[in-house]
Formats: structure tokens, sequence, C-alpha cells
């Protein structure tokens, strides 16, 4: 009997990577099709110099400038010039502190203008007509590579039914293993949970694409599970944290839904950002050399993984407003808090990971790689001080590069997590086997080593690889995207998922030191679970297709004179034409 379990249990060892390797391909391969081509939502000519140019985002950037995202070639226009911008009203014109001013249809402009098809934009001696993008015939050729497309896209209820069949692969190996029924539970729930989510997601939202929900559902489940076999009560908070984190998610696309919502709440934002770290100092308890847990009788919580959220907030609202840098002076203010207030909670991991976020941010919205130096030699510096003044702060990292030499005391960790890991080969041990369950902190520091040595490395590699993948999708949506908010917010939500899982993986290899920091969406913790569903909601909302066309077809601007209703229904209906076929979803 042992020896037919045995066999039962290799064979589901096998399928585990084999259905996740399935799961992921066709993932990625709707989203490849699923996405829209780069075109035209609009056209500015400027018919003295016989150029056209095609306006592809929701916010650009007219100037003399290179980082301009229209760059007018004219000495009389200002470098900063202007923002031609869509909003919930038709598309606008802002004069962004030009020194000739902005000029529509022969009056001078203040403030957001309304602009309408055929209108005359005047920047200096330059004067840009609005156009409609294309014909009519272009329109036609785009619909039938729509229709392509769309035959190649993956229905989501045939992935999520493939990923039931992967998570129930996973119980019964756990339930073969454990000679228990302990993980049914668990797994019923997850099931439950991510079907419910997938029918409110179609039925309420009336969203078609559900590829980003189902990988991140991949990796929730696939770390409540390998929980399970361990702790279940642990598994029961990993399971409630990812439903909030459904909730969480859903609440963000809709709050961030309107650019102009965004601006208008970034210094309430800004003020919690700020708030959740400072409260952390003065209310919150020490647990493994760091002060980053508020404890409150059964629940304990990590501010600082919500302010991760509210970071990347402030940062892409703050820096929306193009043409400005005062904004960016003020958001390098905002990291120099939060990182002085990490340092003050020993929280050097987490504080790393917003300096990398800031750089991306900054980079984004300058385009300038100089200010990304600089910014890293006053990092590099700050570093050298704090180590001149702290230097106990050294030691926390003595054992990077030797942990051999330090394998009973502070490389204790990573040494127990190589030989653990190398014993799980290819496809593992099996769960509730491993021997790494017993070494402290490895449902969540050592997440990666646990997922090796019971689930093989082949499935453990399958985490990076599902992380790496965010952040090519967010890069790929960040040039499509309906506003510069999406873009950078999409760019750094990618890029600090992306950081944090090197930093946890690299570090229970020893490749860098082990700061602590959880793998996202994988590793055992409730705050950092909602969290990480917080962040993907950037991704997700860069995605034109996440919002209805035909939702935008039904706003209408308050205050727009009857006289241009049929120029505003021109724009829409070039626009509707552009659109339609990525957007209503």
């Amino acid at each position: 009997m042992n020896e037919i379990i045995e066999m039962v249990t290799f064979i589901l060892r096998l399928m585990t990577p084999l259905t996740a390797c399935v799961i992921i391909f066709m993932c990625f391969y709707s989203l490849r099709y699923g996405r829209r081509e780069e075109h035209a939502l609009i056209a500015l000519d400027d018919e003295n110099r016989n150029i056209r140019y095609p306006v592809l985002y929701w916010e650009n950037s007219l100037g003399r400038a290179r980082g301009s995202d229209i760059r007018i070639s004219d000495p009389t226009v200002s470098r900063d010039h202007a923002v031609l911008l869509r909003r919930e009203g038709g598309w606008f014109v802002a004069d962004t502190g030009s020194k000739a001013g902005v000029y529509v249809n022969g009056e001078r402009t203040t403030g957001r203008h309304p602009v309408y098809v055929g209108d005359k934009i005047t920047l200096g001696a330059s004067v840009l007509t609005l156009r409609r993008a294309d014909d009519p015939t272009q329109a036609l050729q785009r619909k039938k590579i729509k229709k392509q497309k769309k035959e190649r896209i993956v229905p989501g209820g045939v992935i999520l039914s493939l990923l039931t069949l992967y998570f129930l692969i996973l119980a019964v190996e756990g339930i073969l293993n454990m000679q228990s029924l302990e993980i049914v539970p668990h797994t019923a729930g997850l099931i439950v949970a991510m079907w419910t989510f997938y029918f409110i997601s179609g039925s309420v939202f009336r969203r078609k694409t559900f590829e980003i929900e189902t990988l991140a559902i991949f990796l929730s489940g696939t770390g409540i599970l390998l929980n399970a076999t361990h702790d279940t009560h642990q598994a029961f908070v990993q399971l409630i944290a990812m439903v909030l984190g459904f909730a969480v998610f859903s609440f963000m696309i809709w709050f961030i839904e309107i650019p102009d919502r965004v601006m208008k709440w970034r210094l309430i934002i800004y003020i919690l950002t700020i708030g959740l770290l400072a409260i952390t100092i003065i209310l919150g308890k020490s647990l493994n050399g760091a002060k980053n847990w508020i404890i409150i009788g059964p629940v304990s919580v990590q501010p600082s993984e919500f302010a991760k959220v509210a970071y990347i907030f402030v940062g892409a609202a703050t820096l929306d407003q193009l043409q400005t840098k005062k904004n960016l002076f003020g958001f390098i203010l905002v990291t120099g808090m939060c990182i002085g207030l990490l340092f003050f909670m020993s929280d050097f991991g987490t504080a790393l990971i917003f300096f990398i976020t800031f750089l991306v941010i900054a980079f984004m919205r300058s385009g300038d790689i100089r200010t990304v130096i600089l910014a890293v030699a006053a990092a590099v510096l700050g570093v050298m001080l704090i180590l001149s003044f702290k230097p106990y702060i050294a030691e926390r990292f003595q054992a990077w590069g030797h942990v051999w030499q330090y394998a009973d005391s502070a490389g204790y960790q990573q040494v127990n997590s190589f030989i653990y890991s190398a014993s799980g080969g290819m496809f593992g041990v099996g769960l509730s086997k491993g021997h790494l369950q017993y070494v402290f902190a490895s449902e969540s520091d050592l997440v990666f080593g646990l997922a090796s040595e019971e689930m093989g490395l082949v499935c453990a590699l399958l985490f990076g690889v599902v992380i790496g993948g965010f952040m090519i999708y967010a890069r790929a949506v960040a040039t499509r995207s309906r506003s510069t908010f999406y873009s950078i917010a999409a760019c750094s939500a990618g890029g600090l998922l992306v950081f944090q899982a090197m930093l946890n993986i690299f570090g229970v290899t020893d490749l860098l030191p082990l700061t602590g920091v959880t793998l996202p969406f994988v590793s055992y913790g409730g705050t950092s679970m909602i969290a990480c569903w917080g962040l993907l909601a950037f991704i997700k909302a860069a995605d034109e297709r996440t919002y209805s066309s035909k939702k935008r077809r039904k706003k209408k601007s308050p205050s727009a004179p009857e006289v241009y209703r049929r120029k505003a229904e021109a724009v829409e209906e070039s626009e509707n034409e552009s659109e339609e076929e990525f957007v209503e979803i």
C-alpha cells in the first residue's frame, strides 16, 4: 500500500510543474495577443511645416524639449510649453508656464481649455490643428486585426479550470503525504474564493480578461496550500488575506479610474504614507530586530506594507502634472522622510525597496539618467554616514557571502536552506515532507527554499517567472495606458514586486544579504498579501482594456458649450474607432 501511495505522489509531483507551466504559458499568451497595437487617438497637424504629430496618450507634453511627447522644433515654443490631455469631458489643452502662452482659435487660454476637431492651437509661432487620427479604411483594417487576435485569446474560464486542477493536485498530494484531511477546507475555500472573484469580475465589473488575476491567484494559492501542510491556522489567515486582497484590488481599480480624482486625493495619501510609518515608530513593537509591527491582541499588522502602495500612489500622482519640476522635488522630500523613518525602524529591506521604487518613478518622469545617478550617489553617501555612526548595522550583514563560516549563528537559515533545497531536486520531496519547515521563518523569509525542497526547483523558479512577467507586462502596457499616472504607477509596482522577489530569493541563496522581506503573494503574512494585491491593481489599471468604452461614451462634459457638441461627438467617434477593439471589457 505504501508503495502505491509513493508512486501516486511521485506522479502528482511530476504533474504539478507541468500543469503550472501550461497555466503560466496560457496566461501570458492571452496577455500578449489581447494587447492593443499602439496607434494614434487623434492627431495635430502643423500645416505650415506640413507635419502631422500623432497623439498616442491621454496626456501629452508639448514643447521644444527632447523629453516632450510631441516635440516642436520652433525657437518660439518654450521647452515645456503645454499639455494636451484627455479627461471625462473630452480633450483639453493647458499652459504649463510658457512665455508665449497658449491660444485656441485665437483666444488666449487660462487653466484647462477644451479643444475639438478643427480647433487651432497656437504655441508661439506654431499653429497646430486638431484632426481625427485616421480614415475609415485604417479603422476597418484594425478591426480585422482585432478579430484575428481575438481568436488566439484563451477564455478565462478555461485557464481557471486548469488552475483548479492544479490546486486539486496539490491537495491530493498533501492528503496522501499527511494522511489527513486537514488541507481540504483550505483547498475548498481557495477554489470557491477564486471562482467567486472571477464571476464578480465578469458580471459586476464586466471585465473579460482575467489573466493577471489568475497568475496572482496561482502564486497566492500555492503559498496557502504549501503553508496548510505545516500550519493550518496560518493558512486560514492567508486565505482570508487573499479575499481581502481581492476587495482592495477591485476598490483601487475603481478609485483610480478617473485621473482627476487621483490628483485630488494625493495630499491625503501623502499624509497617510508618512502617518503609517510614523505611527509604527510610536506604537510598533520590535520583532526579529525591526520595529515594524503593530500588535493589537491576536492581530498583528505591518503598516510599512500598506505604505508601499500609498508611496507609489503619491509618486505617480504627484508627478502626473507634466512639465512641473517642483513636484519632483516634493516627491524627493517624501522619499527622504519615508526612508528616514524606515531606518529608525531598522527595516532596511523595506527602505531599500522604497529607494529602488523612487529611482523607477524619478527616471520615468524625468527621463534623465543624471537624476538617477545623483540619487544613487546621495544614497551611497547616506549609507556611509549611517555605518560610520551606527556600526552595529553592518554587523547584521556580516554573514553575507560567508554563510558557511557562520553556519551556527548568522548564516544558520541560509545554510539549512541550501541543504534542504538541494535535497528537493527538480520535483521536490513532497508537500509536508520537507525538513526546512522546522527552521525559523521557513514559511515567510525562506519560503523559496521551502518550495524548492517540497515542490522542486522547477516550481520554485516559476514563482520568479510569474513575478518577472508582471514587470514585463507592466512595461508593455505602459506605452498604451490612458495617463502618465497609470504608466508610472504600473512600472513602479512591477519594479517593486520584482525587486522584492529578488531580495527574498537572492537573500535565501546568499547572493544578497538576508533582509527578511517576503516573497510577493507566496510568503506567509496577511498584510503583505493584501498589499501585493493593491500593487497589482496599478498594473491592471494601466491596461486600457480594464475600463469599458461603453461606460465612457455615456459621460458628457457638463460645461461643454452646445456649439461645440458636434465637434465633441466627432472626437469621441474618432477615439471609439481607434479604441473599441481593446477597451470594451
